[in-house]
């Protein structure tokens, strides 16, 4: 037998098999960094959204302390002096009548005076957790609920850059602003869990809960920002009821309340530190 005939036969076989491979190779590797590209993406997206958003917050802040501030400050001397011009035998109705508008004032005052403190960014020069815990201490005494903070003992916590912890605070105000002002709750709870790759924020409470759709309706609980926040440091937003992590007794007598869970990636939150520390050195 001629086996001459066999061995350009097995070469011609067992050629496309390595540049099967290696195709394969290149499209793994192609779709690899066309994901990363799209990555990339979302996250300056996401940085823009909220650059856009905290620019909008400080906007607005400005007009409600200068401008409404101002006309609230001269409704207030304009019905001192009704008051002080009202004559003696004025009808009982007219005392009364600025008594209700002075109460009203105060009210629009105080929400205006809180509405401003909670649109300016915070002071985080104690860092997030400080932050955070001046703020549920804060949001216990004006709401009366009864708030817990939590936080893991992680040092990563404290190198965390301006914009990244903001983004953690900015969630949490306002998953407890929701918690005020739709979950007719007595209690909630905020904490930061920390593992290799991630920063876990966990705000839940024992309100009446969240309904399957609910939270994927347009600007419900604020989830564009909340999710625009997580997403600018590779993270995730998870916003559902509370019923499988209550115990028993609660889940009898009807407590669900709701779980918002956010979720950031380390790399990305400490990517602006370790740039900032190499332009450093190398300045």
């Amino acid at each position: 037998m001629d086996t001459s005939t066999v061995v350009p036969f097995t070469a011609a076989a067992s050629a496309p098999f390595p540049r099967a491979a290696d195709d394969a190779s290149a499209a793994s590797a192609s779709a690899e960094r066309e994901l990363a590209r799209l990555r990339a993406r979302v996250r300056e997206l996401s940085a823009e959204l909220i650059q856009a958003q905290e620019a909008a917050c400080r906007h607005v802040a400005r007009e409600l302390h200068d401008s409404v501030g101002a006309e609230l400050t001269a409704t207030r001397f304009a019905l001192a002096g009704v008051e002080t011009w009202l004559p003696a035998d004025a009808p009982a109705q007219c005392p009364a009548a600025l008594a209700v508008a002075n109460r009203s004032l105060d009210a629009v005052c105080a929400a205006t005076r809180d509405a401003v403190a909670q649109l300016h960014a915070p002071s985080l020069d104690a860092g997030i957790v400080g932050a955070l815990a001046q703020w549920t201490r804060d949001f216990a005494a004006r709401t009366q609920l009864r708030t817990s903070f939590v936080c893991a003992a992680d040092l990563r916590l404290t190198r965390l850059p301006a914009e990244a912890a903001l983004a953690v605070f900015r969630v949490a105000q306002e998953a407890l602003n929701n918690i005020a002002k739709h979950a007719r709750a007595e209690s909630a709870d905020v904490r930061i869990e920390t593992s290799r790759r991630h920063l876990t924020l966990i705000v839940s409470d024992d309100g009446v809960g969240v309904s399957r759709n609910a939270h994927r309706r347009k600007g419900h609980f604020g989830m564009s920002g909340m999710q625009a926040r997580c997403a600018a440091f590779d993270g995730t937003l998870h916003v559902s009821a509370r019923r499988p992590e209550v115990s028993r007794a609660e889940a009898s007598e009807g407590v669900r309340g709701t779980l918002v869970r956010a979720r950031f990636a380390w790399d990305a939150m400490l990517a602006d530190a370790r740039h900032a520390g190499l332009r450093a050195a190398r300045s």
